[in-house]
């Protein structure tokens, strides 16, 4: 049979030519389909824009502030519960509404912006990105979102002080913004609160003169004494003086490694006091580490020379402020207090009879101020182990009463 006589009549078989004519069609629909899905491809490329944030970015937060001042008009909702401290102390709460895991539209100026939230739970902690995405291919549109979110936190955190803590492998805010202490309410000795200040403003100041000399960027300090004079409360007033943050550091904790210690300290906020308190606690010499080999690691990893890698090593962080404290400055391995690692040691001693004179007057201003060098007089005559906490705690005893704060001075080493 002919080729030719074979194929008409496969085209006169009407069953074939359905199938023929269904393969066409689905043909041309696969065709389409992919040809649609390819100019989707081009046409984003070419004509839209996305960023994606994720949580563990420091942006992450500002942005969802950010979502919570434009994104009113979506329907589907996650709550945001946000604390303030008034100037009285007590705490307010308040709600926000954000965009939940989903797709959102809002408008910002004059374009649209799509938002993705998505969020995957199966991780130990809870990992989210947010995508953003818009027409055009203008990234300045992104840059100014970014820098208006971060003034938007800024002024929310105004006139308090942030506190960090870690959590995992990620900062993450502590409780709520505590209102800033004022600097003038730590009484330290004459002129010592100035000479730190002074100290930190200089080193804050002048980034260019450490590059210009090779020296690395970072400054270290130690405050000793004994407990309740004032170390921790100074530090946090310093924070509120600098505008700054802090991020509380426990080395003893059990999961702390080398490697845990080394990424907080790279990665932690900007414009932030990182703190160790009591590192005696955590660190001892190393004649004690000899007997007791576990003294340096605990149940963690974390060893005193991950500890001085980090704080000085090759791959530590520039542009940081440490503080340390502690109650025992003679427990503190050498090597931990060197100069590089501790540029500044003071000490935060028992009160003097300077210290004693101010925190009198600032509790009692209407006072005579020969009354508050009496109390001072009293004060040192039976002790010269005074602490500051003890001093304060004296007082709130006879909160409108200075005649009787002079009277039973004497009981002021029993609190």
């Amino acid at each position: 049979m002919p080729i030719t006589d074979y194929i008409s009549t496969l085209g006169d078989n009407p069953y074939f030519g359905a199938g023929a004519g269904l393969f066409g069609v689905g043909l041309v629909a696969a065709v389409a389909k992919k040809g649609a899905q390819g100019a989707f491809i081009v046409f984003r490329r070419q004509c839209m824009i996305t960023m994606e944030v994720t949580s563990r970015d420091k942006s992450y937060h500002w942005l969802l502030q950010w979502i919570t001042k434009y994104g009113t008009r979506t329907q589907h909702l996650s709550v945001e519960t946000e604390f303030q401290q008034s100037a009285a102390g007590q705490v307010k709460t308040r709600f926000h509404f954000v965009p939940s895991p989903g797709n959102h539209y809002f408008r910002y100026g004059n374009n649209w912006i799509l938002v993705e939230r998505n969020r995957d739970n199966k991780m130990v902690e809870v990992f989210e990105t947010v995508t953003l995405t818009t027409l055009g291919r203008n990234r300045e549109l992104f840059m100014n979102i970014l820098h208006e979110a971060r003034h938007l936190a800024l002024e929310s955190a105004e006139g308090q002080t942030v506190m960090y803590s870690v959590m995992g492998s990620e900062w993450r805010p502590m409780g709520y913004p505590r209102r800033k202490r004022p600097l003038s309410s730590v009484v330290l000795d004459r002129g010592l609160s100035e000479k730190l200040l002074q100290d930190v403003e200089e080193f804050i100041d002048n980034p260019r003169w450490y590059m210009d000399r090779g020296i690395p960027y970072r400054r270290g300090y130690l405050l000793h004494g004994p407990p309740g004079c004032g170390k921790s409360s100074y530090i946090m007033a310093l924070a509120g003086a600098l505008d700054y943050s802090i991020c509380v550091l426990n080395l003893s904790d059990k999961g702390m490694s080398d490697d845990r210690l080394s990424h907080l300290l790279t990665n932690a906020p900007e414009q932030s006091i990182i703190l160790l308190e009591d590192i005696d606690a955590a660190f001892s010499n190393r004649d004690l580490a000899k007997e007791n080999p576990t003294a340096y690691q605990g149940m963690g990893r974390l060893t005193l020379s991950g500890l001085l890698n980090a704080l000085d090593g090759v791959a530590s962080t520039e542009a940081r402020i440490l503080f340390m404290t502690t109650n025992y400055i003679d427990r503190l391995d050498k090597a931990l207090i060197r100069p590089g690692r501790v540029d500044v040691k003071e000490m935060i001693d028992y009160v003097s009879s300077h210290q004693l004179v101010q925190m009198f007057q600032r509790f009692y201003p209407d006072a005579h101020p020969d009354r508050a060098e009496e109390f001072a007089q009293s004060v040192l005559n039976m002790s010269k182990s005074v602490s500051a906490a003890q001093v304060q705690g004296f007082f709130m005893f006879y909160k409108n009463d200075p005649e009787s704060v002079i009277t039973n001075a004497k009981d002021i080493v029993h609190v």
